[in-house]
């Protein structure tokens, strides 16, 4: 890989303002950072990287990636909803998981791909639709839902965590997980793609040795019966899949901003798409299968505790195996970073997109920000895990949908999927942008259907309420899109020239 970290001094980063154009002494600030920078830690900004930099020819990393962070146990969670919390039988579970896999992981796969040929992050390539202040919204908003998967993930790890014994609690199991996560997440993108190479591994045994250990019950004859599917819950089931999944596209850019600019863009989505069907598929599908056995095997049952407790379950599971049990779940816990390192990096990189007074505060502090609001709120959700997660997941959805379609119109229609019609080198040009006007009330707009077409535990749209179920992300989605196509045209007329 590409040398990420030697390129850049970083006082460049570091410069906040001072009066005075030499500055005799570092400060301490600095001091670190320079300390940090030696010792191999990212210090690089949200300055796009120059072709000649994006070098890295490695693309089967843009698989490993995205297979880590999805190979894990917060698939196996949002998987095992459709029995637990959507009360779908095993077979409708499963032909919606492949059907919405199928569909939505070419979602994350294509954004995967602005990053070799444009060489900028998520929320900066953004920039280029939603205008240089009109993309203060989606990254105060990728900024939240960054924080969001990663409570989900600690959570879940740290339930996992604590079903090895009983001294240990699902409160310190979070702070253990969270703890690890940020020390990925600390190093920045090389430490965070060689950890992400190889973190897929133990879950790999420890799914094959659940499948041993628990196969006998994965009888669907003697599974209890489930009400039968109806529109309401099956759409439901859908949507909340379907966000789980799209919801990586705000992210997806960030990880290939080194890597060879001259691909194809067909290899990287290649790549990229096969990562997340692969682990989103198998860790859905058998999240729906124990789930759905649950009820029939006492053990099973009881450390699942009424769906709130995923790591009980798989406690459960892997007990016939005695130590050898305990040693996968400690390793299937510890392996939860591997969804947590991406979503703490790109909480930084969102973070330092909002002002250009954050894009001069290092990528690092905002992990440890990160990891301040995380350990206590996780702690706090825990209590009712689907409760969290369906709602967590869900609201990410209905807004990286909406902007998904913006970005995706902008980039196929008007810009006609040609990467050189970007003009990098504006990024942080406002009058040379686009407005922002068209993004900013499409994505607006979109929530007029959004709102009545939702179904949470909180609120139930009329739409949805009708028997539809919660088919947020559908309608936002489309209502998004069009709503961009009409109001983008009438912007390219009023300003000709903000065509950056």
């Amino acid at each position: 890989m590409a040398d990420v970290d030697t390129k850049e001094d970083a006082s460049s980063v570091l410069d906040f303002g001072s009066p005075s154009p030499i500055q005799e002494k570092p400060s301490a600030f600095q001091k670190v950072s320079n300390v940090l920078l030696r010792w191999g830690v990212e210090t690089n900004g949200i300055t796009p990287i120059p072709e000649e930099e994006r070098t890295d020819k490695r693309l089967y990393q843009m698989f490993f990636v995205w297979f880590s962070a999805n190979f894990n146990i917060l698939a196996f969670g949002t998987g095992s909803a459709g029995p637990a919390f959507f009360s779908l039988g095993l077979r409708d579970s499963l032909i919606i998981i492949v059907l919405v896999d199928l569909i939505t992981c070419a979602v994350p796969a294509y954004f995967a791909v602005f990053g070799p040929k444009l060489g900028t992050r998520g929320m900066v390539q953004s920039r280029f639709t939603w205008g240089y202040y009109g993309s203060i919204v989606p990254s105060i908003l990728n900024v939240f839902s960054m924080q969001g998967f990663l409570i989900l993930n600690c959570i879940i790890g740290g339930q996992t965590l604590a079903a090895v014994s009983d001294k240990l609690n699902a409160t310190l199991g979070i702070v253990i997980i969270g703890v690890v996560s940020l020390l990925v997440t600390f190093c920045g993108y090389k430490v965070v793609h060689r950890y992400e190479s190889l973190a897929w591994i133990p879950n790999a045994v420890a799914f094959i040795a659940m499948l041993g250990a628990g196969g006998k019950h994965l009888n669907p004859s003697t599974f209890p019966e489930y009400p039968k599917a109806t529109a309401f819950n099956i759409f439901s089931f859908s949507c909340f899949l379907a966000s789980s999944v799209i919801s990586w596209c705000t992210m997806t850019p960030d990880y290939g901003v080194y890597h060879n600019a001259k691909a194809s863009t067909m290899r990287i989505f290649i790549y990229t798409y096969l990562g997340f069907l692969a682990a989103s598929l198998v860790g859905h599908m058998l999240g729906a299968a124990f789930a759905a056995a649950s009820p029939s095997v006492p053990s099973w049952e009881a450390g699942f505790d009424n769906g709130n407790d995923v790591g009980g379950l798989i406690g459960a599971i892997l007990a016939p195996a005695k130590g050898f049990g305990k040693f996968l779940i400690v390793m299937i816990s510890l392996s939860v970073p591997s969804a947590c390192a991406p979503t703490m990096y790109t909480f930084g990189m969102s973070f330092m997109t909002i002002s250009p007074f954050f894009a001069k505060i290092p990528r690092y502090v905002f992990t440890l920000i990160s990891e301040a609001i995380l350990i206590p709120v996780a702690i706090i959700g825990a209590t009712r895990f689907y409760g969290t997660l369906v709602n967590v997941l869900s609201i990410i959805g209905y807004w990286s949908t909406s902007f998904a379609a913006t970005i995706l119109i902008e980039h196929f229609v008007f810009r006609r999927g040609n990467f050189t019609n970007y003009n990098i080198a504006a990024y942080d040009k406002p009058y040379a942008l686009p407005i922002g006007a068209a993004a900013i009330l499409a994505f607006a707009g979109s929530f007029a259907l959004i709102v009545p077409s939702m179904s949470q535990v909180w609120y139930i749209g009329p739409i949805a309420n009708a028997g539809t179920g919660d088919i947020g992300i559908i309608t936002g989605g489309v209502s998004a899109g069009l709503l961009y196509l009409v109001l983008r045209a009438v912007e390219k007329h009023v300003f000709p020239n903000r065509i950056a």
